[in-house]
């Protein structure tokens, strides 16, 4: 039999039932909701996915945007096991598979929904790549599985279609990158190719100066997909219909901007609503003021250095651990999975919104990364 518990604290209410985590929030007009699932020892793909759409049905919400890490979806297996679940499923689903015979195996899916607002899907050469919907405040956009379908191509040429493709869809929604607060760049073989993804990402800001404004929280990871991509993106973007609404760099208290050292991303994005501070941390690692690696080899100590860093910043905003609705882990190593988690429970860090995966960060000498999403109501 399956265990429910709800909790509403600061008007955000928390619920957990068999083994799904959600976060319903009260927004202009409607609800939206972050959920995270994971992957239990002997289930298959399809209940996983069942668990969460059981969750978000209750809701009377539609799913704006999902990442799945470490599954298989071989010649479309993991899609119907979400169609499935789901029914049509009319939102994109960026499906990254880096790490799927990891032992043990680290799998697990993100949601977000939102309830009371007619959500428009965004297509791309006959691909849902994208949502739309707005309320009273703002429009607002996702977009996922960017990738381009021409995978024998120069990774470089890949990456420079894929932002080509992102100008694209925003522009169906009558956007365009100057509304873009926060990407996800997953490149596969990473190591192999991130400083020439970086002059692309660089070379594109530069043009449409990105620069001169917001440079939007960001994570660049290694992720293999099943399509054979080099690269495969994600971004959330906002356009604002009042001036209540504002998006703002945050700085970290503990690391050099990346800027610094030629990552073109802010460490964290803050976005201000009438009904909330929604603050999104970019992927965050072992890394000294200097922008050099911390504690080489020593996993451990990474994870320790990074969670500090990432608290700063929390704590920057008035904000703490309890406020995450949302989180990723990027362990490099499977086998030290079980460190990560010893630290959440040791000092009280939740782990039930985060999933765990098992992923190459973008220096070889980096053994673990976290991003997150925190929210406090207005």
């Amino acid at each position: 039999m399956s265990s429910a518990h709800s909790v509403c604290t600061h008007a955000i209410e928390r619920q957990h039932s068999n083994g799904v985590y959600a976060y319903m929030l009260p927004v202009s007009g409607g609800e939206e909701l972050y959920v995270t699932t994971h992957l239990k020892r002997g289930e298959t793909t399809a209940q996983m996915f069942a668990r969460a759409a059981a969750i978000i049905a209750q809701h009377g919400a539609r799913v704006t945007t999902q990442q799945v890490f470490g599954l298989c979806d071989s010649e479309g297996a993991g899609r119907r096991a979400l169609e499935e679940a789901f029914g049509a499923v009319c939102w994109p689903v960026t499906w990254l598979d880096e790490g799927k015979m990891s032992r043990p195996q680290l799998a697990g899916s993100l949601f977000r929904a939102v309830s009371g607002h007619p959500i428009r899907t965004i297509e791309l050469g006959g691909r849902i790549v994208g949502t739309a919907y707005e309320d009273a405040h703002a429009r607002y956009c996702h977009l996922g599985d960017l990738r381009d379908v021409h995978v024998s191509r120069p990774n470089a040429e890949q990456a420079r279609q894929v932002f080509a493709d992102i100008e694209a869809a925003l522009g169906q929604v009558g956007m365009d990158f100057s509304h873009v607060i926060r990407t996800w760049f997953w490149n596969r073989d990473i190591l192999a190719w991130y400083g020439d993804f970086n002059k692309v990402r660089t070379s594109f800001f530069k043009e449409r100066g990105v620069f001169d404004r917001l440079v939007p929280a960001s994570t660049g990871i290694g992720g293999s997909n099943p399509a054979g991509a080099a690269l495969t993106t994600a971004l959330f973007a906002v356009a604002p219909k009042s001036p209540e609404v504002k998006a703002a760099a945050i700085a970290s208290p503990l690391q050099c901007p990346a800027l610094q050292y030629g990552s073109s991303f802010s460490r964290a994005v803050e976005l201000t609503t009438p009904d909330q501070r929604w603050l999104t941390i970019s992927g965050t690692a072992s890394i000294n003021p200097d922008g050099k690696t911390a504690h080489l080899g020593d996993t451990p100590r990474q994870i320790d250095l990074t969670m500090r860093v990432v608290e700063a910043i929390l704590e920057s905003r008035d904000m703490t651990w309890r406020q995450m609705v949302r989180g990723l882990a990027y362990i490099r190593r499977a086998e030290e999975a079980k460190l990560f988690v010893d630290y959440c429970r040791a000092h009280h860090i939740p782990i039930d919104p985060v999933v765990l995966t098992n992923n190459v960060i973008c220096r070889d000498d980096l053994l673990f990364e976290i991003e997150l999403d925190a929210v406090v109501p207005q």
